[in-house]
């Protein structure tokens, strides 16, 4: 196992765990998205590090922002956050040559009983699929363990999307659904690799559709939806959250 890369992205996943923590906190009621996504090019930047998401060919931010029924891909704008609006934050950065990735979702207060426990849904899943993010354990595994949760509460779990292998590069092998493809059933985690673990579900239709700025994708029927997400290492005898 690769315990330099071990090292450095342990450190690169406190770091970004502490720039998420930051920006958590500074959603709120009349905050932009704009104004989060500099003060995340600000925090990545001052610790020596580089957005992971400005490597992605024609994306210029450190994060991308979606709001409400928008899934990922969001494009940081000047329009307020508003009270109740759902907040998904995806950011990322490079430490050593080591991309990190991470997103949550908020809501500036009041919050409503349903969206509170929408919330707390998506938390438990992520929490249930890490637990199955384990050496000889199959991305299946993983991605049953979400799709359960998600889908006893009676919503649904995005499928056109994925979570992923995290490294040298932003994206990497293998893709990790939020439903249990079969196919996945023959991939099996490895002591040394690192993923991107990340649960994306909607009160609504799963199915996606573009926006108009070419980048943001959203639910066709407008339902509210939520993303979380963590960085992960496989290690000999289980795994370490980097971005916890």
């Amino acid at each position: 196992m690769n315990t330099q890369k071990q090292k450095l992205m342990l450190e690169g996943g406190a770091r970004l765990g502490r720039i998420k923590r930051e920006l958590v906190e500074a959603v709120k009621v009349g905050v932009t998205p704009l104004e989060i996504d500099a003060l995340a090019d600000r925090f990545i930047t001052a610790g020596g590090d580089y957005p992971s998401f400005k490597t992605v060919r024609g994306y210029h931010h450190a994060t991308c922002i979606n709001l409400n029924s928008a899934v990922v891909h969001g494009i940081p704008t000047a329009i307020p956050f508003r009270a109740g609006d759902l907040v998904t934050i995806d950011v990322g950065l490079v430490h050593k040559g080591w991309h990190l990735d991470t997103s949550v979702t908020v809501c500036p207060p009041p919050v409503d009983p349903k969206t509170e426990k929408f919330l707390e849904i998506g938390k438990i899943a992520l929490s249930e699929a890490l637990k199955q993010a384990l050496p000889g354990r199959s991305v299946y595994q993983v991605s049953q363990a979400m799709q359960e949760v998600v889908e006893a509460a009676d919503y649904n779990v995005i499928r056109d999307l994925t979570g992923h292998g995290v490294g040298r590069h932003l994206h990497e092998e293998p893709n990790i659904p939020c439903y249990a493809d079969p196919r996945t059933k023959n991939y099996i985690l490895k002591p040394g690799q690192s993923i991107a673990v990340e649960i994306m579900y909607s009160m609504g239709d799963y199915r996606l559709k573009t926006g108009p700025d070419g980048w943001t994708l959203s639910t066709i029927d407008g339902s509210l939806t939520a993303m979380f997400e963590e960085s992960v290492f496989v290690t000999d005898s289980g795994n370490q959250i980097l971005t916890i």
